[in-house]
């Protein structure tokens, strides 16, 4: 279903849920700015004080699995949101986040390093 789905039609159904429902005099940059951070904190809720081995078993779980993807459709649809309300091309800004970042993280430099790690490295 991914594949055939595109960006602009999540976006259209969004919007459309939305304003049957009069709910886009609610949405403003700030109160959508903030929903998406609670939804990101009920997703991290469920990783919470478990390691990196353990959030990859939480997930085998069915039921676990499914209250994760709802909270990651719930940020997602807030961020469709937050780009139809702010009028911001989300397709354009995403190939110019990776563009600036294929430059900030070159791969020969970064392959394998996360930054922090990376950057602990040119400090020693």
């Amino acid at each position: 279903m991914d594949k055939e789905t595109s960006i602009e039609e999540l976006q259209a159904l969004i919007k459309e849920f939305a304003q049957r429902r009069d709910w886009e005099i609610f949405h403003s940059p700030k109160n959508l700015s903030m929903a998406i951070s609670a939804e990101t904190a009920e997703l991290m809720e469920h990783f919470l004080w478990c390691d990196s081995e353990e959030s990859h078993r939480i997930l085998k779980n069915p039921k676990q699995k499914q209250e994760i993807a709802s909270e990651l459709a719930d940020i997602l649809m807030y961020s469709l949101q937050f780009a139809n309300q702010t009028g911001i091309p989300l397709a354009k800004a995403i190939k110019q986040k990776l563009k600036n970042n294929e430059t900030r993280f070159p791969v020969d430099q970064y392959k394998g390093v996360s930054s922090k790690k990376f950057k602990k490295l040119e400090e020693s």
